[in-house]
């Protein structure tokens, strides 16, 4: 049996504005901008993709899972970040060399330091 990784579903309190910030922050298209199923992927054809889905809970506590980018300038592209709405987000990880960022809607992701080579 062979499984492919389809997407990510985000919980969000409003999945078109929540999916619209992560298609731009990302750069990715944007395949479905119902109120109900905000669908974005990398290009349309390429999996895996982010679905932003509606809940009536706020988030609360800590992410059980979180994604993680590596980008080419960590320092730009934090500031990016920021200018586009996320904010420093601390979950105990103390100093690292990654910083810890959360969406509008406080998902926490992280960006990584330039890999090595």
């Amino acid at each position: 049996m062979a499984l492919e990784w389809e997407q990510v579903v985000v919980d969000s309190a409003d999945p078109a504005a929540l999916g619209a910030w992560w298609a731009e922050a990302l750069g990715w298209t944007v395949l479905d901008d119902s109120p109900d199923e905000y669908e974005i992927r990398p290009e349309p054809d390429r999996l895996p993709g982010l679905i932003f889905v509606p809940v009536p809970e706020a988030k609360s506590g800590k992410n059980r899972l979180h994604l993680d980018f590596r980008p080419d300038d960590q320092q730009a592209e934090v500031s990016r970040l920021l200018g586009l709405g996320a904010r420093p987000a601390d979950v105990g990880q103390g100093e690292q060399p990654w910083v810890t960022l959360a969406d509008p809607e406080g998902n926490e992701f992280c960006v990584l330091a330039a890999r090595r080579h």
